[in-house]
């Protein structure tokens, strides 16, 4: 069944031409990711299909029997409203009928109790209570009579979120469920339940997301806004990333060819005068055509720099000892940690733990209640914060960067422009010469995370920085931070930008409890979910008795590692290291490789690897579980 059907659309702003005479068709199942750079018109399409907006030309045709249902960033509610009434606001024929019937419950009207329970029967509305409960307890709402007025803005967009679910579950007509980064101001538990969920549900979804692991999972279409164009790739976030390569090879050897042609019919158009009036009509517009490909920019800034930061002495970050308390609620208790030149560390836990509290103690930016921080004279701190960037009133993009330096240093005493930094951060010469207050939300946080880094500090702390950045700009970033040599802090629920970047996991446990974990985000993970299958081994340690005095009834043989097990677990310890660097290796080639066989020999050598090192650290852990009951 064909649900939208968009023919030629076009949609300027001004002389910002967003996507022209674009075409495509959304049908029932589809489950569509959109991809595009902040600024590239994602959300611009979005309220175009919901009515919000007009195109400047081309047919939207959407089917008569849908509805269409917005996840949107921006979400109106009444204050005073409890959140059990903010969800019984949904306009849909089961949600009144379940209305009716809670007043039914308090009527003596025996045709107007008859008539809600036939309602119910009708509509199938029966369990819908229950299953909007169950949607906002996985959310993490539990206090439905709470005002929504008193709710921070992350639990009023779960409320928003579960308010969207029940709505898609309520309706049994045929809908189009549409998202715009759904997986904001959700933890990552909340972020895996969502996964499982729209995974497994029969809808049709058109997603925007910067999570590529929640793209992947959700969705087996992607569709690439760039250039004004909409391009169309079937499978997974790795498969459109070789197809677009492909598209741009392409695209890169039709120029070639193209700019030959052009010189050759640039001379024959310059001729004289009196050629001209006798030439052809068809061949001067295939001249036209052809200047127009020759002269398609497809430069892509390449961030491969050689950065001339300020030099780490030998002393970082201590911290000692420190402990922080809001009332009654422990967030920090005897918290000890030093931090290494050039390590990359990743903060995990679930909202309110403690974290943002930490890295404003390190920065001096809040009180610790005891405890002790020793920071290196050399260090000069990037923080990116969840706040707003703060600017003047129609200052230009280029003039704010110019600010802080002309020019970002490299080294051997080299340079580049604030001009061609900017562009490394996908901002093009007319953004850059635009007022700040015209850009979009998503170009407003790229550029507060590039005058971060344009600062050039040597130690960085970011706390969720992934939020609101686009797929392309989050590329740039993660480029950037593999080559920072710098000391890093990341706090973040983005678990394909963790697994990329940090090395070493430090979680927020709850009461005051920081787990030290080496490793990346998904293994701290599946470690997580090891020790929740098998907790035995924890609580044995924790009612350990005391030992009994020696009697001379004979014990039971403990469980030992046999010879063969001995050998397996020093085998597997000299090999996890090695599959690991060659992990690296691989990762570090497929950054680089741009030719599709070899990325796609290269994929597949990887597949293999993390296969086997899976394999291997599960094997690991078994065979240590058994030495340490020894």
């Amino acid at each position: 069944m064909n649900y939208v059907s968009v023919e030629n659309l076009t949609k300027s702003y001004g002389i910002k031409v967003l996507f022209e005479n674009i075409s495509f068709h959304v049908n029932e199942g589809d489950k569509i990711a959109i991809v595009a750079k902040n600024g590239s018109g994602k959300s611009t399409l979005l309220k175009i299909l919901m009515g919000k907006e007009i195109a400047d030309s081309g047919t939207v045709n959407i089917n008569k029997d849908i509805q269409v249902v917005l996840f949107d960033q921006e979400i109106d509610f009444d204050s005073d409203l409890t959140i059990d009434e903010f969800m019984m606001t949904l306009d849909s024929a089961p949600i009144q009928a379940l209305k009716n019937y809670h007043k039914s419950l308090l009527s003596t009207d025996y045709d107007f109790i008859e008539k809600a329970l036939a309602e119910m029967e009708i509509h199938k509305a029966w369990d819908l209570e229950n299953d909007m409960k169950q949607i906002l307890s996985q959310l993490k709402i539990t206090d439905l009579d709470a005002k929504m007025g008193t709710l921070s803005g992350g639990q009023i967009k779960r409320v928003a979120l579960a308010k969207l679910l029940t709505e898609t579950r309520a309706e049994h007509r045929h809908t189009l469920l549409i998202m715009d980064e759904p997986t904001n101001h959700l933890d990552v538990e909340m972020v895996e339940w969502l996964e499982s969920y729209l995974s497994k549900a029969k809808i049709t979804l058109i997603l925007v997301t910067h999570d590529r692991y929640f793209l992947d999972a959700v969705c087996g279409i992607i569709w690439e806004m760039e250039d004004k164009n909409l391009y169309f790739h079937n499978g997974s976030y790795a498969t459109y990333l070789e197809n677009k390569m492909i598209r741009e090879d392409n695209m890169n050897s039709t120029i070639d060819k193209a700019n030959n042609l052009y010189r050759k019919e640039l001379e024959w158009m310059r001729r004289q005068p009196k050629a001209r009036t006798t030439k052809s009509k068809s061949r001067q517009d295939d001249f036209y055509e052809t200047e127009k490909i020759a002269k398609t920019d497809t430069r892509k800034e390449s961030l491969e720099l050689d950065f001339e930061m300020k030099r780490l002495g030998n002393k970082i970050l201590e911290l000692r000892d420190i402990s922080k308390s809001y009332g009654d609620k422990l967030l920090l208790k005897d918290f000890s940690y030093q931090f290494q030149r050039g390590e990359k560390v990743g903060i995990v836990g679930k909202n309110g733990a403690g974290k943002s509290t930490l890295l404003n103690i390190i920065q001096g930016l809040e009180p610790k209640d005891s405890g002790e921080i020793e920071t290196g004279e050399t260090i000069k701190f990037g923080y990116f914060s969840q706040k707003g960037l703060k600017y003047k009133e129609d200052e230009r993009v280029i003039d704010f960067i110019k600010e802080i330096s002309e020019n970002f240093p490299l080294a051997n005493g080299r340079t580049i422009s604030a001009s061609q930094f900017l562009r490394l951060f996908l901002f093009d010469d007319q953004t850059q010469y635009s007022p700040i207050s015209k850009l979009s939300g998503g170009e407003k946080r790229r550029l507060h995370l590039m005058y971060i880094l344009y600062q050039n500090p040597n130690f960085l702390i970011f706390d969720e920085p992934t939020n609101d950045l686009d797929l392309p700009t989050l590329t740039v970033l993660e480029n950037f931070l593999l080559n920072f040599q710098g000391s890093l802090i990341i706090v973040s629920h983005d678990r394909y930008f963790m697994d990329r970047i940090v090395d070493h996991i430090l979680a927020f446990e709850g009461d005051g409890k920081i787990k030290d974990f080496i490793g990346n985000f998904s293994e701290y993970r599946k470690n997580l979910k090891l020790e929740e299958k098998n907790p035995k081994a924890v609580v044995e340690k924790k009612v350990e008795a005391p030992a009994p005095a020696p009697v001379s009834t004979p014990q039971a043989p403990k469980r030992k590692l046999s010879f063969k097990e001995q050998r397996e677990l020093e085998t597997i310890d000299k090999e996890i290291p090695e599959l690991e660097k060659k992990r690296t290796v691989i990762l570090d080639q497929l950054n680089n490789e741009t030719e599709y066989e070899k990325v796609a020999k290269l994929s597949a050598e990887l597949e293999s690897i993390s296969e086997k090192l899976e394999i291997h650290e599960m094997r690991w852990l078994e065979l240590q579980e058994v030495l340490g009951e020894e």
